[in-house]
């Protein structure tokens, strides 16, 4: 029999804010954290804005001064998060048996700007002057590496890349963790910083980007006719994840409970989503087969909603095969129209976006729907916050590769 798994913590780095209370409040505004990059020189792009997060490690208390520098920007954003979602946990993990705490934490890219200052460093000053270092710093389970050493955590250590879907199979995986009985407390999520040179350049030149680069907080534009493609952002979304009765025992608020995780594989373009939505829909139907709950139970749906001109379409033909007429009657929401793309981050800020909607009981808007697409025809919360009762939410996120992950969560 699975054991049952409640979210009992959340921390967020995003373009909005750190605190958990300045990004619900932003979202809730319909504010966008799209601006200006001022991390490099974007003087030669053609794409000049993105979600960049305002960070400054030495102020966020994560480490010293020494130590940073041996750290990638990415592993900040996770450390950070990780903190901030254990401090809401109020756990003490010295308190707790190490061998059954783990740590599960995806990154799309992991240290890009790493590879970027130390490819340079070799090229410019020769093979002695590459940082001892590099490999640490770049490697994608430098995140959770580092936060298992902050809590002495000894259980189930790992990373997961695949992409944007990054984050979504983390957080499924530390689930089946604590459902099989591998493990009781999991620290789990993403974080991504590949907003840098190569990281820019490489997304503008396969037109992956939007291109509005005269209104770039109107850029992000999730189901609109006019969308042109997605903005790239940072950040970090961590959650700990424990089994229901030890939560219970120490007296842990519950922000929800994660019932249900689905996965699959498109096996098709390795960019591209398949058209006709196949395998985000069989992830969502897993996910839902998980949770042994109907289709019609899900009343919130906080889609991948990129922006792109292919992936929304194909999200939402994958929500009509799923939900059937229920499709119409969901609410659906896009955070990324206000955060830009976190790419391998996604999957956590957004199942913490889920957790703060069920728990206080409003859904966050999708901004600059202004044009509604015909093919695009469910209800995307446009512009505006809405109250509405949600006891059943679902959070989708679909990376390049076809990867594709769902999770259900639902009020306890």
């Amino acid at each position: 029999m699975k054991r049952r798994v409640v979210v009992t913590g959340v921390g967020v780095v995003t373009s909005l804010g750190r605190s958990i209370e300045t990004f619900w409040e932003r979202l809730l505004r319909g504010d966008s954290g799209v601006g200006p990059i001022t991390l490099f020189d974007v003087s030669g792009y053609r794409v000049q804005f993105g979600g960049q997060v305002p960070w400054n490690g030495e102020e966020e208390g994560i480490a010293n001064p020494k130590e940073l520098r041996r750290l990638d920007r990415f592993t900040q954003f996770a450390m950070a998060s990780a903190a901030d979602a254990v401090g809401d946990a109020g756990i003490d993990f010295a308190a707790e048996d190490p061998y059954r705490c783990g740590v599960v934490i995806g990154s799309g890219i992991g240290g890009l700007s790493e590879f970027e200052a130390q490819h340079e460093r070799l090229l410019t000053k020769g093979i002695d002057k590459v940082s001892p270092f590099t490999i640490p710093k770049l490697m994608v389970n430098s995140a959770s590496g580092h936060v298992s050493s902050m809590y002495g955590i000894k259980g189930p250590n790992f990373a997961v890349a695949t992409a944007c879907a990054s984050a979504g199979n983390a957080i499924g995986e530390a689930l089946r963790a604590i459902q099989t009985g591998d493990a009781d407390v999991m620290i789990t999520g993403g974080s991504e910083a590949a907003l840098t040179p190569m990281g820019l350049a490489g997304f503008q030149n396969m037109r992956a980007l939007s291109f509005r680069t005269d209104a770039p907080q109107a850029a992000s534009r999730p189901f609109d006719r006019d969308r042109d493609g997605f903005v790239l952002a940072e950040g970090a979304g961590v959650v700990v994840i424990e089994e229901y009765e030890h939560a219970r025992k120490r007296g842990a608020r519950i922000h929800g409970e994660l019932k249900g995780y689905g996965a699959s594989g498109d096996a098709g373009h390795i960019t591209q989503p398949d058209e006709e939505g196949r395998g985000a829909a069989r992830a969502m139907r897993k996910a839902l087969d998980d949770a042994e709950l109907p289709p019609d139970a899900v009343d919130y749906i906080n889609a991948h909603g990129t922006s792109t001109p292919l992936g929304d379409r194909a999200e939402t033909v994958a929500m009509k095969q799923v939900f059937g007429a229920h499709a119409h009657r969901l609410l659906v929401s896009s955070t990324k129209s206000q955060l830009g793309h976190t790419l391998g981050a996604s999957g956590g800020i957004e199942l913490i976006a889920c957790a703060l909607t069920i728990g206080r009981g409003v859904i966050a808007p999708t901004i600059n729907l202004e044009n509604p697409d015909p093919e695009c025809d469910l209800d995307y919360v446009p512009n505006t916050a809405r109250q509405a009762r949600v006891r059943v939410a679902m959070s989708n996120s679909f990376g390049f590769g076809g990867h594709n992950a769902s999770l259900v969560l639902a009020e306890v």
